[in-house]
């Protein structure tokens, strides 16, 4: 099996620039650097990872390695690979197998090539190391004592082979942290989908009326930013607490098919499948923009949309256009597939620091209890999420009140 597989080796030096830039803004990783290096405690555990490759990734990489790791990586998605960065971690030794703008067949291929080494931890974004395992190679997974899984799509993905029972090993659900998910779903995708729309359109977001579907918390953050930008919000829903909370947040409600022709930027981000449809996209005005914040590329119907066009062009980098029946355009960022990470650069440095000291210490949560957990979906002990915002507190330099004896003992009685 090769070392690696990677767009070209001579682009290490820009993307070492990039991972010491994240480094020096990731407090929580650098803390766990160093206490890696002087314990080791994943001195000879493989670890097999799947995740966006780009430099805060690549930093979790080397935290990982620093703890005596033997890591085998590769990217989440065809798209959000950055080959500098994919060098810089193979110039380091370890096993990088991705590079940006794989065909499906060479993306699955570097999926397999990262779990050849015969992992005993896995740390999974969307699924997809997990799931080859239990659809077509299961040899690959006889070694594995169980994984982490960063985000909704992957934890949905598990929970049904786990309702199905066919769950290998217990995978931690790392994004259902309060340490992730209130952090990294809410603020980190809110700033990354419109740095990521701004970036690649160059135009105005005050003044426009954006459609966000769903009002889970990624979609809170895309909504909270989109508003405070100037932009009118109209959120779609099929949870009725959740329809009522946007409400109640100020924004319009109501459903795609009414939304349609009043948006100029659609947001899709509910985990779900054809959320946008062709049926929509004929009634949205001339060149409405369309973007997925979903893992999956299937939120909005681009094979729908490929099969109806009447043309189809490039009308910007990363912005396809296609022309409708009616005559109209609508273009899409991205290829439909996440767009702050498939056409920029992710979560900020902060954000992911948190994450990622998450899936650290879940990583090593798994290797102290391996042989005792149930082949399940497992929560994140609360005391990892203690322990991540303790620190992230420090790192800026925040101090918080304790409770006093006295207040403990009232909280805890029911004779008050």
């Amino acid at each position: 099996m090769k070392q690696n597989e990677i767009r070209d080796i001579s682009l290490a030096p820009s993307g070492r620039q990039k991972i010491e830039w994240v480094k020096n803004n990731m407090p929580l990783l650098n803390g766990l650097e160093e206490q890696f290096l002087c314990e080791k405690p994943f001195q000879g555990v493989r670890i097999s990872l799947s995740v966006h490759l780009e430099a805060k990734t690549a930093y979790l990489c080397e935290v990982l390695a620093a703890g005596g790791a033997e890591m085998a990586v590769t990217g989440s998605n065809i798209l959000s690979t950055q080959d500098d960065v994919a060098a810089a971690l193979a110039e380091t030794g370890m096993k990088v197998y991705a590079y940006h703008g794989a065909t499906i067949e060479e993306y699955n291929r570097h999926i397999e090539m990262t779990l050849t080494h015969k992992p005993n931890i896995i740390i999974d974004d969307g699924g997809d190391l997990v799931g080859l395992i239990h659809s077509s190679r299961p040899d690959l997974g006889k070694e594995v004592w169980g994984g982490c899984e960063e985000t909704t799509t992957g934890v949905i993905r598990l929970k049904s082979m786990e309702r199905e029972g066919i769950l290998k090993f217990p995978m931690i659900a790392v994004n259902d942290a309060k340490c992730k998910h209130m952090f990294d779903n809410r603020y980190g995708t809110g700033q990354s989908v419109w740095d990521s729309i701004m970036r690649n359109t160059n135009l105005i977001i005050a003044g426009k009326t954006v459609v966000v579907a769903g009002y889970g918390w990624c979609s809170r953050g895309i909504a909270l930013r989109a508003a405070a930008l100037g932009a009118k919000v109209i959120i779609t829903e099929i949870d009725p607490v959740k329809a009522i909370e946007a409400k109640m947040d100020g924004y319009d409600v109501m459903t795609m098919k009414s939304a349609a022709p009043n948006g100029d930027i659609f947001v899709a981000a509910t985990g779900c499948e054809h959320v946008i449809t062709v049926e929509h996209m004929l009634t949205m005005k001339d060149r409405a923009i369309l973007t997925n914040a979903g893992h999956f590329n299937v939120e909005v119907d681009i094979s729908g949309l490929e099969k109806a066009a009447v043309e189809k062009k490039e009308v910007r980098n990363n912005i396809m256009g296609y022309k409708l029946p009616n005559g109209k355009w609508v273009n899409v960022i991205g290829e439909g597939r996440l767009v702050n990470i498939a056409a920029a650069d992710g979560h900020p440095a902060e954000i992911m620091d948190m994450s990622f000291a998450v899936q650290c210490m879940s990583a090593l949560y798994i290797l102290k209890n391996r042989g005792k957990l149930e082949n399940k979906v497992i929560s994140v002990p609360a005391e990892i999420d203690e322990i991540v915002a303790r620190k992230k507190l420090e790192a800026w330099g925040i101090e918080i009140d304790k409770l006093t004896e006295d207040q403990e003992k009232y909280l805890a009685s029911w004779n008050v």
